[in-house]
């Protein structure tokens, strides 16, 4: 049912272009012991998938980077061609969603998404989403966050 729902929804964004608007939640890292936790706002952005994603940090730094969906990898073309993300996320997944949760859920999902959003003050963010439902990230400063995709009003998807 879910994803009946899910291509229900890629096929209005499709006519009309889409964004989500997203929420990253320190969990684990220097941001998770600030009181109050700060909450990282995003937006990520596509026609059919996703396509860019877009977070500003605390301190007014703006991460950009494009999605690429892991085991649905097409070919790279041109210069600014997309390449995956280097690092290992499967931990990152199991401290928030529990032991085992990236081989059970997200290895050979279908919809299974990476980007790198490097900053433009040298922070750099590894995202990552499995079935338009769960994300995480992680930041070269030692922060690891769950990624929380708000739905549109009437959008079938609903927040973690």
């Amino acid at each position: 049912m879910k994803s009946k729902l899910c291509v229900l929804l890629l096929a209005i964004c499709s006519t009309v272009g889409c964004s989500m608007k997203t929420r990253l939640y320190p969990v684990q890292g220097p941001l998770s012991a600030q009181t109050p936790v700060p909450v990282l706002l995003g937006k990520i952005a596509g026609k059919v998938n996703p396509e860019t994603v877009s977070v500003v940090l605390t301190d007014g730094e703006v991460c950009q980077g494009r999605w690429i969906f892991v085991n649905n990898k097409r070919p790279a073309k041109g210069p600014n061609s997309v390449t995956a993300p280097s690092a290992e996320m499967s931990g990152v997944w199991e401290s928030i969603y529990g032991p085992n949760y990236y081989t059970s859920h997200v290895v050979g999902s279908k919809y299974y998404a990476q980007a790198l959003a490097p900053g433009n003050r040298g922070t750099t963010l590894h995202l990552e989403l499995n079935g338009f439902e769960k994300g995480v990230a992680q930041d070269n400063k030692g922060n690891i966050y769950k990624l929380v995709l708000e739905p549109r009003r009437g959008s079938p998807i609903s927040p973690l």
